[in-house]
């Protein structure tokens, strides 16, 4: 499995579409919650919401947690994968790591997600860069692209908000 999004259903966004393939991307999301309770969705909850029949390394009964420095997903056979490293840890505000699910961290790349308060409740912005890292650059942020929105929407239903109203689609 080249990344985590590789089994991910429908087409791929074209990299040729984008004005640079290997732009960051930029995802932002509201959740109708505090800083404080969504930050604990995201990072302490993850295995009740992240989808992971389809954006899994083993699939469907898997366990994926943020453990001590790591992102780490379990089989239920006891097998793991790491995900990432997590190299900057500011909660309830963010956390960076590096990020190579189902592969090597020899090719990594690069997530950020900061919240912050917003009248809504908080605005939670992903960031994945650093796509030269990758194995193949230009089909993992493709890859990215796509699996990224269906991650965020379980996140957003997850915290109790509409994805549609939640996201603003800021994708770039």
């Amino acid at each position: 499995m080249d990344n985590l999004f590789s089994h991910a259903g429908g087409p791929s966004p074209d990299p040729a579409d984008a004005p640079d393939a290997l732009d960051p991307l930029i995802l932002t999301v509201t959740v109708p919650c505090h800083v404080a309770q969504a930050f604990a969705g995201f990072t302490d909850h993850t295995h009740l919401w992240w989808p992971l029949e389809s954006h899994g390394v083993y699939g469907a009964g898997s366990y994926v947690e943020f453990e001590e420095n790591l992102i780490l997903e379990t089989a239920d056979d006891g097998r793991t994968s790491i995900w990432g490293t997590i190299d900057d840890w500011q909660p309830p505000l963010s956390f960076h790591a590096t990020w190579h699910p189902g592969t090597t961290a020899l090719w990594s790349t690069e997530l950020r997600v900061a919240f912050r308060a917003v009248p809504e409740g908080t605005e939670v912005r992903l960031v994945h860069d650093g796509w030269e890292g990758a194995e193949d650059p230009a089909r993992a942020r493709a890859e990215y692209a796509a699996g990224w929105p269906v991650v965020l929407e379980r996140y957003v239903r997850f915290m109790g908000g509409t994805p549609d109203e939640g996201d603003e689609g800021e994708l770039g």
